[in-house]
């Protein structure tokens, strides 16, 4: 299992990065993304200590650590620039907060995101079929999440992944222990999503790019 999306106290996740891959490795998890949350005003402060921390622990730990990003709620018009900051100050991992139905996204931030440099458009609720095949056109990942709320439209991401040719991949966006998921935990949210077992290994494969 590899989940590329989850969050530590450099923002609203509650363990510090050592427990968070510590906890995902004894679940089985064989690499994890660190993605905490971001906007213009902490993305300088919060992805050097992530590069830092990931590969001192790399360097003992057997699960790999992989440093990353979710930007979140920033403007659409912000969100092209910030993407480019989070590569030079050393993400291996760009994700975006999509536009899920349980928060109040400003709209247009799908397609934003889909236009930048990004690597996973999280959660992206009622993605359009349009922003489906610009995700397909470009190599953007769309996730399918065990996060209560936001799980909700898994079953319409997947519907038009599957029709549009987009990739898909699965993440947990934990945010406390209880968030993490094991490798059954996540075939069954993909088949309940109304995948099956070799869209989950397809799913997999993509996660194991970043690695």
């Amino acid at each position: 299992m590899i989940d590329l999306h989850t969050h530590s106290i450099f923002s609203d996740g509650v363990l510090v990065p050592s427990e968070l891959v510590r906890r995902a490795e004894v679940l089985g998890i064989k690499a994890i993304g660190i993605t905490d949350h971001a906007d213009a005003s902490n993305i300088d402060f919060i992805i050097p200590r992530i590069v830092a921390v990931c590969k001192e622990l790399n360097a003992v730990n057997h699960i790999k650590a992989v440093p990353g990003i979710e930007l979140t709620h920033v403007p659409p018009s912000q969100i092209g620039p910030l993407a480019e900051r989070a590569r030079s100050l050393g993400a291996k991992i760009v994700l975006v907060h999509g536009e899920t139905i349980v928060e109040p996204v400003i709209p247009g931030t799908n397609r934003a995101a889909l236009d930048a440099d990004i690597d996973i458009l999280a959660h992206p609720g009622l993605i359009s079929e349009e922003e489906v095949v610009m995700a397909a056109e470009k190599g953007i990942f769309l996730e399918i999440t065990s996060r209560k709320g936001h799980s909700l439209t898994n079953g319409h991401v997947a519907k038009l992944a599957q029709k549009l040719g987009a990739e898909l991949i699965m993440n947990s966006d934990a945010h406390e222990p209880s968030d993490l998921i094991t490798e059954q935990q996540a075939k069954e949210i993909v088949l309940g999503a109304g995948l099956s077992q070799d869209d989950f290994e397809r799913m997999q494969k993509n996660a194991g790019s970043f690695l």
